[in-house]
């Protein structure tokens, strides 16, 4: 955590500049630093912020995090947060100093994002067959003894172009990987049948350059997903790491991983992994939640466990773009200067929550609507009779973190008064 603590703190060094949309353009001109900035805890309203700007809520985002590392423990599960969704470092940070066993990434640079930030421990949720990434992985785990690293294995091709990527890059440690198992016909990656997840599991054994250590997969794409659904497939998941521990495939291990989980049906993995019975090794149960974060106003709102659950807590949108009404046409009809360049729409359109005056005045959206986005613009459609003048600023509701934080270099995080008190820098 030191070294990450250290590179982190780092950040703030970075200038505040032309590079990340939306922060006050006298920053750059006085050569303020991100962390002077956050330090100078400007009103993201009054401080010279530009509009559109993402705001990442600094209460909201503590909230989240505390949820799901209360979650995991009083589940018995481990957490290695999705952190594809934000690419933040400290974000990392703060999730691993809430309990976190390390982080789950899905592609090669995401991994060497995270080497560089001092991460110690990553499971790629993905088969890798990057020789050149496969190469500097080797170097990285002869370098580090401490890293550890999982990916996944999917099938005879991939371990094959594994071992052989490994075998000629002289790799000294072998390469702990877990077997996936797919959500069913027509889902995405994952061996399809348990016969296959074994054959994967004995090339895996004759490489010398592999190691099995467990059993993973992705809930979310079983198809036509119900509790009902994902709770057969998540039983067969279990069952096939109770079947190869009694093949003896896990032996000499200090720890077998059994690894599902994303935003949708966590409660469901806290259920399958709940009934895992005692294997020859402690069973690290592995959640790999990431859109829980930030959460969002959209898909996420609609399918959170929360919602089957209450009792267990609640997650909490924390993002709001703001953006600023640059024409008005016609009656009916509006313009704003945020686009598809920084808002997500690859599930829901944008939604108009509050409306902001140049006098600091605020006033609810309703009866303002995004109809579609373009690059650069949003079309709202305005009822008759609403107030909306050029000018007005408009905070918008998100659906998928994911794309959200995508589309933003550098995220203000704020205060519910609109203090900003820091700069979150993401690495996509």
């Amino acid at each position: 955590m030191a070294a990450l603590d250290d590179a982190v703190a780092r950040l703030a060094d970075e200038p505040a500049d032309h590079r990340f949309k939306g922060l006050p353009p006298d920053a750059a001109v006085s050569g303020t630093t991100l962390g002077g900035l956050a330090a100078e805890r400007r009103s993201l309203f009054t401080g010279g912020f530009t509009s559109p700007v993402l705001a990442l809520s600094a209460e909201r985002l503590e909230h989240n995090l505390a949820t799901l590392a209360g979650y995991a423990a009083r589940h018995g599960l481990t957490f290695a947060p999705h952190s594809k969704t934000h690419m933040a470092p400290q974000l990392i940070a703060r999730q691993l100093a809430g309990g976190a066993w390390g982080v789950t990434l899905a592609v090669p640079h995401q991994v060497r994002v995270a080497r560089a930030f001092g991460v110690q421990r990553i499971l790629l949720a993905n088969e890798l067959v990057d020789a050149a990434a496969l190469r500097w992985l080797a170097d990285e785990l002869d370098r580090d003894p401490d890293f550890r690293f999982v990916c996944y294995v999917d099938s005879p091709r991939g371990v094959s172009l594994m071992d052989e990527a490994l075998r000629a890059a002289g790799a000294r440690r072998p390469l702990d990987v877990v077997v996936e198992l797919g959500a069913g016909e027509g889902a995405r990656t994952g061996a399809r049948t348990e016969a296959e997840c074994a054959a994967l599991a004995d090339a895996v054994a004759a490489t010398g350059t592999l190691r099995l250590v467990g059993v993973a997969g992705y809930e979310g794409e079983v198809p036509g997903p119900t509790l009902e659904n994902v709770g057969a497939w998540l039983e067969r998941l279990t069952a096939l790491a109770v079947t190869f521990d009694k093949a003896g495939r896990f032996a000499g291990l200090d720890e077998i991983m059994v690894s599902a989980g994303g935003s949708a049906w966590f409660d469901a993995v806290a259920d399958a992994f709940a009934g895992i019975p005692a294997l020859s090794a402690p069973t690290l149960k592995l959640l790999r939640s990431g859109a829980y974060v930030s959460h969002d106003d959209g898909h996420y709102r609609e399918v959170t466990p929360f919602n089957r659950r209450p009792e267990e807590g609640g997650l909490q949108a924390a993002f709001t773009l703001w953006t600023q009404v640059i024409s008005r046409p016609e009656p009916g009809q509006a313009f704003a200067n945020a686009g598809k360049r920084d808002a997500a729409y690859d599930l829901e359109l944008p939604v108009p929550r509050v409306v902001r005056g140049l006098d600091g005045s605020t006033r609810s959206a309703q009866g303002i609507t995004v109809a579609s986005l373009s690059d650069q613009h949003a079309w709202l459609h305005v009822d008759e009779g609403v107030t909306l003048d050029v000018g007005d600023w408009i905070g918008l509701a998100l659906s998928h973190p994911c794309t959200i934080f995508d589309k933003w270099k550098a995220i203000p995080l704020v205060e519910a008064d609109g203090t900003v008190v820091d700069v979150i820098h993401t690495f996509f």
